[in-house]
């Protein structure tokens, strides 16, 4: 028991201390959540009362006008979720202070039930019931589906300790987050807005491909991002805080529990949901664990991607201690154009942050890392460009993601014409490079790349545009 004592009380411990904000002045070398000047105290005080309100939530729903009631799609599909069903995985309260099972890799997770009193094939079977890995995958959200009440899980849950699903009512929680709204798109993506237990939001994508057998869920890592990248909605919110472990990986369970049966199996997962995943990686690199667990999720590790808009230090730790897959958003052949639209360049320049990959690949067997490059009109996307991305990634294994521009209110960028995103490709492959052309999936429901979040009224500042891009940008607009 004073075991189980120490265990819980490190675990409260954890759980504070990821929520706290640092708000720093903007420099050439810090990316700062917010860059907006406080004049006073009591402005300070606004703004913080502002971000830390208990109760604030932020979410954002788009719908689309009715159209011809002859297409599959001819209407947005709201799915409103109670907060007190098992489906949706309400939350209590009271349970603020347990444990969240979720948020322990498996031998974490197997200490802790063996702590407790209960042997190792008990923390197994109590695992596969948590994360689907059964014939009957329930991804147990209650105590009533790990006690076996219904009928159909009965035979799942019979070899479960009861005094064991007793001691977890008590003392662990077996969700993490509440399904606040599910939006379909016309193309059939699906949005999920998530309530944490502080108010606040953060969304995931399903994408469904069935038709070539890859179902993908895009998960967030933080609530905003503090990256302020330029053609992106979700940095417009600043950061708000790190996602836990536990946050990440119920995304990847709601998704395989909600759609499993309608969509086909969930087989990939992306980290280029909200936020820079890189700047939570402690957290990330855990949930990217526990996602790939041969008796837990099981995802393969090359279909588990984590972005980044290049964190240098955290690349490097990354490539030599995970085995999942890199994406690196590039999207610019210039420090001057990378500088504008990506402000993290302005400590991790285009060669820096290309060596580190080039010295750090060379030690990987078979591994490639993933360019994503957003298709800015006018910007990003000529001749010149396509021809300095063969001689930049040069001795980089890896495959380029060419992505359309998804606008959003309050950016001044446009997508590059569908022909000309078509002649940067043909250069790419001539020069070599493996390279695809991504389109935009669920945009009219601001569900696409760019266009997760809800800044509200408290947004990051756009940043002065070049002047020899102003010209494009009046033009493109």
């Amino acid at each position: 028991m004073e075991s189980s004592c120490r265990i819980w009380m490190r675990r409260v411990k954890m759980a504070t201390t990821t929520t706290s904000i640092v708000f720093r002045p903007t420099t050439s070398s810090s990316i700062s959540p917010l860059f907006i000047p406080l004049r006073s105290s009591k402005s300070t005080l606004s703004l913080l009362s502002h971000i830390f309100h208990p109760r604030r939530s932020i979410s954002i729903t788009a719908t689309l006008p009715l159209q011809s009631s002859s297409s599959p799609f001819s209407r947005t599909v709201h799915h409103q979720c109670s907060s007190s069903s098992a489906e949706d995985g309400g939350i209590n309260p009271k349970d603020s202070q347990k444990i969240i099972l979720k948020g322990m890799r498996y031998k974490e997770f197997e200490n802790w039930v063996t702590s407790q009193g209960y042997r190792p094939a008990q923390a197994l079977m109590l695992w596969k019931l948590l994360y689907g890995n059964n014939s009957k995958r329930i991804w147990a959200h209650s105590f009533e589906e790990l006690e076996g009440s219904s009928s159909n899980l009965n035979c799942i849950t019979k070899g479960l300790n009861k005094d064991l699903t007793k001691m977890i009512s008590k003392h662990a929680k077996l969700k993490a987050l509440q399904v606040k709204d599910i939006i379909t798109a016309s193309d059939g993506t699906r949005k999920i807005l998530f309530t944490l237990d502080d108010g606040l939001i953060i969304e995931t994508v399903i994408i469904p491909n069935g038709d070539k057998g890859r179902n993908t869920v895009c998960v967030s890592s933080q609530v905003g991002c503090a990256m302020n990248c330029q053609f992106c909605f979700t940095g417009r919110m600043g950061l708000r805080r790190n996602l836990t472990a536990e946050e990440i990986v119920e995304q990847a369970v709601f998704a395989r529990r909600l759609f499993t049966s309608t969509v086909g199996p969930i087989s990939n997962v992306v980290f280029m949901g909200m936020g820079e995943p890189l700047q939570n990686i402690e957290n990330v690199m855990k949930a990217a664990d526990i996602m790939v667990d041969e008796q837990g999720l099981h995802f393969s590790p090359n279909k588990v991607t984590i972005s980044t808009s290049g964190l240098v230090p955290q690349i490097k730790r990354f490539l030599r201690h995970s085995k999942c897959a890199l994406a690196v958003s590039l999207n610019a052949t210039t420090d001057e154009v990378r500088n504008w639209i990506m402000p993290i360049n302005r400590k991790y320049n285009l060669s820096l942050l290309l060596d580190t990959l080039r010295e750090e690949l060379q030690f990987k067997h078979k591994y490639k890392v993933l360019f994503e490059y957003v298709m800015l009109a006018g910007v990003n996307d000529s001749i010149d460009d396509a021809k300095r991305i063969i001689d930049l990634v040069k001795g980089i294994p890896c495959k380029i993601n060419l992505i359309t521009f998804n606008p959003h209110s309050g950016s001044h960028f446009q997508p590059t014409a569908d022909e000309k995103m078509v002649e940067f490709r043909n250069i790419l492959a001539e020069g070599g490079l493996t390279v695809f052309m991504r389109p935009s999936r669920g945009d009219d429901q601001m569900a696409a790349c760019g266009q997760l979040g809800n800044p509200a009224d408290l947004q990051a500042p756009l940043l002065k545009v070049p002047p020899k891009f102003q010209p494009s940008l009046e033009l493109s607009l």
